[in-house]
């Protein structure tokens, strides 16, 4: 296996893992407007109809952020064999 240059592999991954504390961090904030509250009595379709908009949003961002979580961390798997197997060769080929 020839020695590949993981630095750009590795700032690429880095970006995306900002990416995707980003997105937690934009769950956090979207989630602090949830009302907690049960609207039962009369006059508050109002609010009903809020909870359900933050409730949308929520299971958007949730999906997200769990297929990008996912895809991150068998990027990060990925770069971790590659790099493994570069230092294991590395180490191999050396005389004592």
């Amino acid at each position: 296996m020839a020695d590949v240059n993981l630095l750009p592999y590795a700032i690429a991954w880095a970006v995306f893992a900002l990416v995707v504390i980003l997105l937690a961090f934009r769950r956090k904030s979207i989630s602090a407007q949830e009302d907690d509250t049960l609207h039962l009595g009369g006059g508050s379709e109002e609010h009903v109809k809020q909870q359900e908009e933050v409730a949308k949003k929520l299971a958007k961002l949730d999906l997200w952020g769990k297929v990008l979580t996912v895809i991150l961390v068998l990027a990060g798997l990925a770069l971790g064999v590659v790099y493994g197997l570069q230092i294991w060769e590395a180490t191999s080929r050396q005389s004592f």
